[in-house]
């Protein structure tokens, strides 16, 4: 098992006041993550909108991360909401 940080932005960051969380996981990848912390978020916050996670996108420090990538090295990941607006 594998703790990540999550920065959480956005709808998210309602979450935690520190706006980040510590997710355990099994796996690597990213798409890991997103099971992990849809899980976690059911548990934890019911009344929040989890499908949020389907349309939210995870980066590390420089890039946006795809769910088949592997977690970066220092284990901090950003989860990415999706915005809209002109």
């Amino acid at each position: 098992m594998k703790q990540v940080t999550v920065q959480l932005f956005g709808a998210f960051s309602a979450l935690d006041p520190s706006r980040e969380i510590a997710v355990q996981i099994h796996g690597e990848h990213i798409a890991d993550l997103r099971s992990a912390l849809r899980e976690l978020i059911a548990q934890r916050w019911p009344q929040f909108r989890a499908g949020l996670l389907d349309y939210s996108a995870f980066a590390d420090e420089h890039r946006v991360l795809r769910d088949n990538e592997r977690l970066p090295d220092d284990g901090r990941v950003a989860i990415l909401p999706p915005v809209s607006g002109g």
